[in-house]
């Protein structure tokens, strides 16, 4: 194992930053969906709008991650949106999450993102 990578390891001051940065802006689809129950989240589907067609989270509006920055008026910055894309390797929610950020949204990202809810979690779409 390279070095660097071991002495990060055992560093717990680090580990912790990560961690907490990782509760701070990710949640499973558990949360997600204590929190759609709860009322208190917008989720926004970042997927092709076509794909959202077929199939998507309930109350998730589609806003494609090519068209984020021009449709921020659709969202708001008193409550935290939530985005998910295709699944894990997908980085279109990542790159939504970042735009938002940059804009001052309250933001965070579905692990997993519409795969892990439909295929890990069998979770209601629409």
């Amino acid at each position: 194992m390279h070095e660097k990578i071991k002495e990060i390891r055992f560093n717990s001051e680090k580990a912790q930053c990560f961690f907490s940065k990782c509760l701070a802006f990710t949640l499973g689809p558990v949360e997600l969906k204590d929190l759609l129950d709860e009322g208190k989240v917008r989720v926004v589907d970042v997927r092709q709008a076509e794909d959202y067609e077929i199939s998507h989270i309930p109350s998730a509006i589609s806003i494609p991650c090519d068209e984020m920055d021009k449709r921020l008026d659709e969202l708001s910055k008193d409550e935290v949106t939530v985005v998910y894309c295709y699944n894990q390797q997908c980085h279109l929610g990542a790159k939504a999450c970042l735009t938002l950020a940059d804009y001052g949204y309250p933001v965070m990202l579905l692990e997993g993102g519409f795969k892990t809810w439909t295929e890990d979690f069998r979770f209601a779409v629409v």
